[in-house]
């Protein structure tokens, strides 16, 4: 009996000893810092982010605004690692057997740099909503300073410049707590130059409108069910000279039943777009709703000096004198009869195509090259169905477009209702900002980006750079 007590003595001071050096082996590898994985443009040396680095064993990683990853795989850390790479517009060489990646070894506390060569005229920046947007950096001890705004993910964007501010709304809105978000447009303002720099790594704080739990909250919850969807944002003066901010909405039934429409104005004390008037409300006899304001809208003096407002998504399809008194009267609103199609720089450089035809979009003028300019997405492009992104010119806001340009392009992802940001720059600067939804919708992607999906992205195009082969008399 004695010995065997002290065979159980025994077996239990190793059994302690054992379960002592596993907790110590656990916690050394909690403990071992990241390795910081860092992208960068070969071509300037900018951080890029969104793009996704995979293991052989398909555990996935995608840089963060400052373009980092923290990489804390511990069966894999101190070991020569393969990272099949896509980055959306940027790349590697391939190697003998068609992978593009990259062979790297992850130690601790090390950092390791990734370069990528940019296939597209357009420079990626970063995010501009959604939650996360330096997690990796964060977990690595940088960016500490910068805090979440409250929500994971928005859909497309609408904003005017009204009173010294610039404000902003979006769709649908996906919040932490459940997975029914905001439906009836949140918002928010910024002032009306909001970047302090046009490189990476990106951030933009929303000054966003909350309820009383400090969360965004709706801002156009119209009567009715399903969903609000605010269009054609405009600051318009009345007839005392005070400018109004105006919408038009859609009342949706799910999926994407329009069943009213109607114009809204926003209540500044209540801090909501209120209900201005109906337009027209679904019936066997009126299926299908008048040609109202709707995409963005663009002022523009034509040569009598009479000023217009033009609303279009990418190209003006309604305009109207630019009051508020004949915004708000559809007896006003005058039909356009938009370019269907716009015509390639060069003809034959996508499948053999002389026209390509856009989804959605804006125009604006660009005093750099003289020009109205749009951005637009390309219907079922060849990457992705609606992920490709093209640049065109026109010397009226009216057309025709010409020059068509591919200046960013999405791996079997969706990259729609792109905004322009002629506004954030100073007058005359070759840089053209522009956003746009990145989201796994419309596409065949199964892997949705982590944090990426359904938000903002915002890319940058230097037109010096994208027409630097033209004589400077072109400017």
């Amino acid at each position: 009996m004695q010995i065997q007590g002290i065979e159980r003595f025994g077996w239990c001071r190793v059994g302690v000893v054992w379960i002592g050096l596993q907790v110590l082996s656990v916690a050394s590898l909690v403990a071992a810092p990241p390795c910081r994985i860092q992208i960068v443009d070969q071509s300037n040396g900018w951080p890029v982010p969104l793009v996704e680095l995979t293991t052989t064993h398909h555990v996935r990683f995608i840089s963060d605004n400052a373009g980092v990853i923290a990489f804390d795989l511990p069966e894999l850390m101190n070991t020569e690692t393969w990272f099949s790479i896509r980055g959306h517009g940027y790349s590697v060489d391939k190697d003998g057997f068609g992978f593009a990646g990259v062979r790297l070894t992850p130690r601790p506390g090390e950092t390791l740099t990734v370069s990528v060569r940019r296939e597209m005229p357009g420079k990626r920046l970063g995010r501009l909503t959604g939650g996360g947007l330096f997690a990796e950096s964060q977990k690595l001890g940088d960016h500490q300073q910068w805090t979440e705004q409250g929500i994971l993910g928005c859909d497309s964007v609408q904003n005017i410049h009204h009173n010294g501010k610039l404000i902003w709304g979006w769709g649908d809105t996906t919040v932490a707590k459940y997975p029914l978000g905001r439906f009836h447009m949140t918002g928010a303002t910024t002032i009306p130059r909001p970047l302090e720099s046009f490189q990476p790594p990106l951030q933009l704080r929303f000054d966003y409108v909350r309820d009383v739990e400090g969360m965004p909250r709706d801002v156009a919850k119209m009567p009715g069910p399903g969903p609000t969807w605010l269009f054609g944002y405009v600051s318009l003066a009345d007839d005392q000279g005070r400018h109004q901010l105006g919408a038009t909405y859609s009342k949706i039934n799910p999926p994407l039943d329009e069943y009213e429409k109607g114009l809204c104005i926003w209540n500044d004390d209540a801090q909501r777009f209120d209900r201005e008037k109906v337009v027209w409300k679904k019936s066997d006899q009126n299926p299908q709703p008048p040609e109202m304001p709707h995409g963005h809208c663009v002022l523009w003096t034509d040569d009598d000096g009479i000023q217009w407002a033009l609303f279009g998504d990418p190209f003006p399809t309604i305009r109207c004198r630019a009051t508020y008194a004949d915004w708000s009267d559809p007896s006003k609103w005058e039909t356009i009869d938009a370019p269907r199609s716009v015509s390639l720089a060069q003809p034959g450089s996508e499948n053999n195509q002389s026209q390509i035809e856009p989804h959605r979009g804006a125009i604006a003028w660009n005093e750099f090259r003289q020009k109205w300019v749009t951005v637009f997405t390309q219907k079922f492009g060849d990457s992705s169905a609606l992920g490709e992104i093209w640049y065109a010119e026109s010397d009226s806001p009216l057309g025709p477009w010409a020059g068509a340009v591919k200046v960013v392009t999405h791996d079997n992802y969706t990259f729609y209702n792109p905004q322009l940001h002629p506004g954030f720059v100073q007058p005359g600067s070759p840089i053209l900002l522009f956003e746009g939804t990145y989201t796994s919708t419309f596409s065949k992607t199964t892997s949705p980006s982590p944090r990426y999906d359904y938000n903002q992205v915002l890319y940058r195009l230097d037109l010096d750079e994208l027409f630097a082969d033209q004589p400077s008399s072109s400017h």
